[in-house]
């Protein structure tokens, strides 16, 4: 991996952490059209690049974090993925991450998912409206959901956000708390796989990932006040329709 290569990951992954159509699958196909090996360097790559991104809600929601009533819910809502996560970390790890296969698969049939949800979802009109009162049993349903974005090319945000409002969650605010889970989710998520996989890292390894790192951090910082209102006031049916063509054009223009 170049120094090049490391900023192109890091603009993907700014741009798309925040929208419903898989950072983690992106940077797998972009990842391929760069040729880039499949490392265990840069599958931890794709893992904690991710957190730079993660870094633009600390920094925007800032005051949410001194609450103590929203902290309680982030972390009941992050105990499923914890679990699943350190469970399968290694199956992950090995199978799963840098799989274009299975990140297309996943982007065409989580295209599909989304058109059909949107079509039929009808949010509710009293559904909650306040993070810091979310019924706990709400709020670990939703991080069951987001433990299914573990699978490349789901969408962590597309996950939580879905679940949210299949259990009456106005769109709202399971858009906001979405981003919030992703804090605690990407810090044990990045924290553990660099515990696992530092000693695998090449020489350059920690710098090209600051490169990265720094690299999402400013390109979420700039753009994703716009993607955030985006996908509160409108519906996933673009997002599903770019998915499936994306996993279209690519299986037959790149990846056979």
């Amino acid at each position: 991996m170049t120094v090049l290569d490391s900023i192109i990951l890091g603009v993907v992954e700014g741009l798309t952490e925040f929208l419903p159509i898989s950072s983690t699958g992106h940077l797998i196909l972009v990842g391929e059209l760069l040729n880039l090996p499949a490392t265990e360097f840069l599958k931890s790559f794709m893992i904690a690049v991710q957190l730079g991104a993660i870094l633009a809600v600390v920094l925007l929601y800032w005051k949410k974090f001194l609450d103590i009533e929203v902290l309680k819910r982030l972390a009941v809502g992050f105990i499923p993925t914890g679990i699943i996560g350190f469970t399968l970390y290694q199956l992950i790890k090995e199978y799963l991450i840098g799989n274009t296969g299975i990140v297309l698969i996943s982007l065409f049939v989580g295209g599909i998912a989304l058109i059909a949800f949107e079509l039929f979802h009808k949010e509710s009109k009293d559904g909650h409206e306040e993070i810091r009162s979310l019924p706990y049993p709400t709020v670990a349903l939703v991080g069951l959901f987001q433990s299914v974005a573990m699978i490349p090319g789901v969408s962590r945000s597309a996950a939580t956000i879905v679940g949210g409002l299949l259990l009456g969650m106005r769109r709202t605010t399971i858009v906001e708390f979405s981003f919030l889970l992703a804090v605690p989710t990407m810090l044990a998520a990045t924290g553990y796989d660099l515990l696992k996989s530092a000693d695998a890292f090449p020489a350059d390894g920690y710098g090209l990932l600051l490169i990265g790192f720094i690299t999402s951090l400013l390109v979420a910082l700039l753009s994703m006040r716009l993607l955030i209102a985006f996908v509160k006031k409108h519906t996933f049916i673009p997002f599903g329709i770019y998915r499936i063509v994306l996993a279209v054009l690519f299986f037959l223009f790149v990846f056979i």
